[in-house]
């Protein structure tokens, strides 16, 4: 009996006693206010106010008052004796100081174009402000005033912040300067079609209009995102860019007033279970190298189309946007250890990395009849090669057209696709592809494996009829 009340005792104390502190240690990570953290922060956040002139009127005279009924407008050119003039617009945005020296970091879209660019603190201290350097790929700009004694904003890492957590984001939304709005991190990583290096940070903290460009704060005060962009049809839906894409960037404004990223020379693209299928890959992680430019620094270390990429130094590499990211953050001719999976077998390879080229494809017409899939091909020729461009040697059958209704459209191929294989049987011509085609059996699978460009590689299946 007096076992039993001692257990009950011990019991008692530990309800009363030892739970509610467990229970104040966990409700302590939910700030009971931002004050501290605002009035600390508040120093280092500035408004941005830009005039930039719109040629011919903008858009918005365009609308009202140029061509409305689609024909040439000479009654208002006489009515008004002139043509639509230039005019200035005014635009607001957020920024933050990075330095004592009077760096501060913004969106590009905030000061570009812009004739002018003054930058109003939390005191309404006003100052111009000169421009050391933009990047559009990733949306930041690095601008400058003269002032020796800032009070700057320190960056944390955006990689070590974890869904869920307590974020403030600080700016002049609609011009409401040193607005505070506090929320979590909603998600990492999204994507949401501004450009190949999409990496948002997604936030439920309410950012609107004028915000862009300001700091997306932790709860240290630290910043791990620049407010960036809103889905003007959602409600508590802000991305940031990542303060860990933004200080390698920032450095290089600084540094040298532009960006330039590493390039590998390889076309790349994740593994699919039909890709995995056809060249028999057991090995799901990484991703597949679909070509490899010539001269370039993949070529020149030993890689190989049809390698695995799984590792650049340290980092793994799950997909295609990694291995982009990982190397889009490395400088030219910086060396980086290269792991990879070649026929089962992995290997460890040095490349030096390079600067990247750019080309685009064209389409083409033929009276070639189409196939039993829908497809209608063009040999391949040095001048299709040129226009597409890919190496003038390179054999294979270009789609020219899709028949509308067939197998074809409801796959994902398109025009400018090139055909190199059919069931793992190279074809180089029109005949040979109907050749290994008639070889099929009917009601057996036809393998095609097709290349876009010079940057994806993937296999489509069909039974034939």
């Amino acid at each position: 009996m007096r076992q039993t009340n001692k257990i009950l005792f011990i019991f008692m104390v530990f309800t009363l006693i030892v739970v509610p502190v467990i229970g104040a240690a966990e409700t302590a990570m939910v700030p009971a206010s931002f004050a501290k953290l605002a009035e600390e922060a508040k120093p280092g956040v500035v408004n941005i106010q830009t005039v930039k002139t719109i040629k011919g009127g903008g858009r918005v005279f365009k609308h009202f008052f140029g061509q409305p009924f689609g024909g040439q407008n000479d009654m208002f050119d006489d009515f008004f004796n002139q043509k639509p003039q230039s005019r200035k617009e005014k635009s607001l945005g957020s920024g933050f100081v990075i330095s004592k020296d009077g760096y501060i970091v913004t969106n590009n879209h905030v000061i570009k174009d812009a004739d002018q660019i003054k930058v109003i603190l939390h005191d309404k201290t006003q100052y111009d402000a000169e421009i050391i350097g933009t990047d559009p790929v990733t949306d930041l700009a690095l601008i400058k005033i003269k002032e020796e004694n800032l009070a700057p904003l320190k960056f944390g890492s955006s990689s070590k912040t974890e869904v869920g957590s307590w974020v403030v984001a600080i700016g002049s939304p609609f011009g409401l300067e040193q607005t505070v709005t506090a929320g979590i991190v909603s998600a990492k990583g999204r994507i949401i079609g501004s450009g190949p290096y999409d990496d948002f940070i997604q936030t439920d903290a309410s950012i609107n209009p004028g915000n862009s460009g300001g700091p997306l704060l932790n709860l240290k005060g630290e910043v791990i995102g620049i407010n960036t962009a809103i889905i003007r049809s959602g409600q508590g839906i802000g991305f940031a860019i990542p303060s860990d894409l933004a200080t390698g960037v920032i450095e290089q404004l600084i540094d040298q007033q532009s960006v330039s990223r590493g390039w590998m020379g390889v076309a790349i693209q994740d593994i699919t279970e039909e890709l995995a299928q056809y060249y028999n890959i057991k090995e799901t992680r990484g991703v597949y190298v679909a070509k490899v430019y010539e001269e370039d620094p993949a070529d020149k270390a030993g890689i190989k189309a049809g390698d695995i990429i799984f590792m650049i130094d340290d980092k793994k590499i799950r997909s295609s946007r990694d291995l982009s990211l990982t190397i889009a953050g490395s400088l030219v001719d910086e060396e980086v250890d290269v792991k990879l999976i070649r026929e089962g077998k992995e290997k460890l390879l040095k490349v030096k990395l390079g600067k990247r080229p750019e080309n685009g494809p064209e389409t083409f017409n033929s009276n070639q009849s189409f196939d039993l899939f829908g497809f209608r091909f063009k040999q391949m020729d040095e001048d299709i090669a040129r226009k597409l461009g890919y190496p003038e040697n390179i054999k294979g059958l270009v789609v020219i057209e899709i028949e509308p209704g067939s197998e074809a459209s409801s796959t994902i191929v398109r025009h400018g696709d090139l055909l190199m294989e059919i069931n793992h049987n190279k074809v180089s011509t029109i005949k040979e592809y109907r050749q290994y085609l008639k070889n099929i059996d009917k009601g057996k699978t036809v393998q095609l494996l097709f290349r876009r460009g010079n940057s994806h590689v993937f296999v489509i299946r069909f039974e034939k009829p």
